[in-house]
Formats: structure tokens, sequence, C-alpha cells
């Protein structure tokens, strides 16, 4: 068994792809495709929900990637009984462009925390060029009893 930081093993792609129902995530097409032991994986497509006029990605949909991996990624390393997480600060800096395909999003920690998570967020397209370098900054807050 490999060391890993997520609160449970007892999480899968599906439970995680069925929590976006209804949410920007689903919306946009974001599905969650591996777990590592420490860090998440997740696609979206490049497609006329993510694009802006002159046909490329649209920097608020990879920003929107960006923060929904960060903050699910935490969610994962929490212990939901006791706490809840919300994002507080996300940066992207978008280095390419991309009109067709996929966006494939990589967040690992950078900091686990007992009050915040920072995770790095690598947004590549099909070929494996970088296309946005994130970074999401995320509370972790005691639940009220």
């Amino acid at each position: 068994m490999h060391h890993t930081i997520w609160h449970s093993l007892d999480i899968s792609l599906d439970a995680l792809n069925e929590r976006n129902a209804g949410t920007m995530a689903d919306f946009l097409g974001i599905e969650f495709t591996e777990i590592g032991n420490n860090y998440l994986r997740a696609t979206m497509p490049v497609n006329e929900r993510t694009l802006q006029p002159r046909g490329i990605l649209h920097g608020g949909a990879a920003a929107a990637l960006i923060e929904t991996i960060g903050s699910v990624a935490s969610s994962m390393v929490i212990d939901p009984g006791v706490f809840v997480c919300a994002g507080i600060a996300v940066n992207a800096n978008h280095v390419r462009s991309v009109g067709k395909g996929f966006v494939h999003a990589v967040a690992t920690a950078l900091h686990i925390g007992s009050s915040t998570h920072v995770w790095e967020v690598r947004v590549k397209d099909d070929e494996d060029a970088l296309i946005s370098a994130g970074r999401l900054t995320v509370a972790v807050l005691r639940k009220n009893k």
C-alpha cells in the first residue's frame, strides 16, 4: 500500500463525477479521470461551452477547471464529517491557446495544512502542451455542530 494524502480510499471516480451533476462543472463537461496517491486528474472538452468568441478556450473556463479540481481534491483530504472546504483564491496563467479536443488537468498539493490547502494545477492539451498553470488556495473550515 502506497502512502496517500486522501482521507479515505473509499472514493471512486464515479462518486466524484456524480457529485458534479447539475453544477457548473457538469455544464462545462468536467470529468474526473484518475485518483493517484497524491494527485487528482480531470478532463474538460474544448467546445461551444468552453470557447471564447475567437474560437479558443476561454480563460474563465480554464479557471473553473482549476478551481473545480483543486476544491474536489481538498474535499478528499479532509474528514467530511468534521470539516468543509471553500476555495478562497484562484490564480491562472494562460500560456498557450487551444481550440479543439480536450484539456487535461492535474492537481497536486503544494501545502496541506490544518486550516489551508494550496494546490498547483497544470492544464495541458491533447498533445501534452501546457495551456494554463493555476494555483488554488482553499480554506479548511470546521463544520458547526
